[in-house]
């Protein structure tokens, strides 16, 4: 690389090198809990050519249309469900340069406040990474093949897919 302090080719350069790079993807279906912190911390460092790293924690929370909610029970396909985090994780990192995505995603029995699901990217400039995770979260919520079932006072139900999910991942379509 050229350094003469003409800031026009060593940007051209930079961007040259960033353009090549492949982009690291990390999906990890989970069966204990996680930190999304240290995730997040893990993630960010080895990327000095990354400006940004954005971030979802979805929690689980103790009420779901109404009712109180106990704890829930998310089901999974293996390897389908990997499968498909990897698929939408590459369309992300493609339409929005993105260096590096994690997704991180707990099955099993979860309580209140624990994280279900953690996504993270890291690319030059913030708005590639906050579009891509919102991509990735509009995405995961539609298209990963998840089952959640909560416990409530009135006995466990299956919880539905929602319209707004689906209108979340309706927007994509046509950018």
């Amino acid at each position: 690389m050229k350094l003469n302090g003409n800031s026009s080719d060593n940007n051209h350069n930079q961007q040259s090198i960033r353009q090549q790079a492949t982009p690291m993807i990390d999906i990890r279906i989970a069966t204990e809990p996680f930190d999304p912190w240290a995730l997040q911390a893990e993630l960010a460092r080895g990327t000095p050519g990354s400006g940004a790293l954005a971030a979802f924690v979805g929690l689980m929370r103790n009420h779901n249309d109404g009712s109180p909610v106990r704890a829930m029970t998310l089901e999974h396909y293996p390897g389908m469900t990997e499968a498909a985090l990897q698929d939408i994780a590459e369309q992300a990192a493609a339409r929005f340069k993105l260096d590096r995505v994690r997704v991180v995603h707990r099955v099993g029995r979860l309580l209140p406040e624990d994280p279900i699901v953690l996504v993270a990217a890291t690319a030059a400039h913030r708005g590639e990474a906050f579009r891509g995770c919102e991509f990735l979260m509009d995405y995961l919520k539609t298209q990963a093949p998840f089952w959640k079932q909560e416990e409530t006072d009135a006995g466990t139900r299956w919880v539905e897919a929602r319209d707004s999910d689906d209108a979340a991942t309706a927007r994509w379509r046509g950018r």
